[in-house]
């Protein structure tokens, strides 16, 4: 092979050297930028999970100092364990951390059995510029929801009960035997509810 061949054979290679390079280049700005949306979700996912933990925690303690005030008359007990006698207004520690998360969050209480908080939590921060169009402007978006469960059962007192026994309180196979004269010993919000994600 002459050197003017073997001159033309490098002069022919080199566009498609080029366009293999500007290919994986491409490729490689590509996947960054799936990278960054990845990224992105998986903050606003952690957000939104942080947010709806905290304001049903938050709710879980205003539920178990409820039951304390009420330690004394069982015929309270189950109305509390169910949700209800206290304001669910657990959304504003719900944006506390969504702060630390570095979003925003719409919060909303969910009644019903188990009671609970569903969040949607935006980024802060934008997927960034890439080589996708529109990506600079882009937040995300996620969802969680959080529920209180009562993990406590009891034989409510009958009409005739004595008022100076109070029930057996089973919480998770733990049994707490409460004596009226002497109460100091009450299971902890953990002891009395479990909080948790939902589907």
């Amino acid at each position: 092979m002459t050197r003017a061949h073997r001159r033309d054979d490098a002069g022919q290679a080199f566009p498609i050297y080029i366009m293999v390079v500007a290919g994986l280049l491409f490729l490689a700005f590509a996947f960054l930028a799936v990278g960054q949306a990845g990224a992105n979700r998986n903050g606003a996912q952690t957000a939104a999970d942080a947010a709806a933990l905290a304001a049903a925690l938050d709710t879980r303690d205003a539920l178990r100092d409820e039951w304390v005030k009420n330690v004394l008359d069982p015929a309270k007990w189950q109305d509390i364990f169910d949700g209800l006698g206290v304001p669910f207004d657990g959304c504003a520690r719900a944006d506390q951390l969504a702060a630390q998360n570095d979003a925003t969050v719409d919060c909303a209480a969910l009644p019903g059995m188990p009671p609970g908080y569903k969040v949607e939590a935006t980024t802060n921060k934008t997927v960034g510029d890439s080589i996708v169009p529109g990506t600079e402007d882009k937040r995300s978006v996620q969802q969680a929801t959080a529920v209180i469960d009562s993990v406590c059962e009891f034989d409510p007192p009958g009409a005739d009960a004595d008022a100076d026994v109070l029930p057996t309180l089973t919480c998770d196979e733990h049994e707490w035997t409460l004596d009226p004269r002497d109460l100091k010993d009450l299971p902890k919000p953990e002891d009395l509810f479990d909080v948790h994600l939902a589907d």
